[in-house]
């Protein structure tokens, strides 16, 4: 970062069904054997094939500078081996950036998933073990069709920081 840069700090709040509702949701276990209703993960996966995948991740520390987005499907993510981490994100949009003041960050623990809106802005996974497998639910070609990124140094001059509201979260 130069001198001309900004730092903004967002602190990470627990995820909840309800504080997470405008990015998607969140998804916990259910008993076998339930029917299908609002609790589980409302998939968009029309527009190819789905791809179900373990995704190791490196550490990469909590600050970042580009924001994604996918407007052809939703996508899920979480740890495996009961791991919390982090995530930052910003309401789905299909036609403008993300607002920086828009950005928020999630603490996620590990007896959960999340599902992205489709068009959801995202960051992370962050987290600050050496690595962590994540599963990931999206299309086989996201990453190459489906893969917008928002440079927020070159479009707002800011870099973020995740920082953790309650220091009982600890990695």
């Amino acid at each position: 970062m130069n001198e001309t840069q900004i730092l903004k700090r967002i602190s990470a709040q627990l995820i909840t069904p309800v504080l997470f509702q405008q990015y998607g949701q969140v998804i916990y276990p259910s008993n076998d054997g339930n029917f299908y209703d609002d609790n589980d993960a409302q998939l968009n996966l029309n527009n190819g094939i789905p791809r179900l995948y373990i995704m190791r991740l490196n550490h990469q520390g909590r600050q970042f500078n580009k924001i994604t987005r996918h407007v052809k499907c939703t996508q899920c993510l979480g740890s495996l081996a009961g791991k919390e981490w982090l995530i930052a994100v910003a309401p789905p949009s299909f036609t403008n950036k993300p607002l920086p003041e828009k950005i928020v960050a999630f603490r996620i623990p590990g007896n959960c998933f999340i599902k992205l809106e489709v068009g959801t802005w995202h960051s992370g996974p962050y987290f600050d073990d050496e690595f962590i497998d994540f599963y990931n639910l999206e299309l086989s070609d996201t990453n190459i069709n489906d893969h917008e990124t928002c440079n927020l140094l070159s479009t707002h001059n800011i870099q973020f920081e995740i920082n953790l509201i309650d220091e009982k979260f600890n990695y």
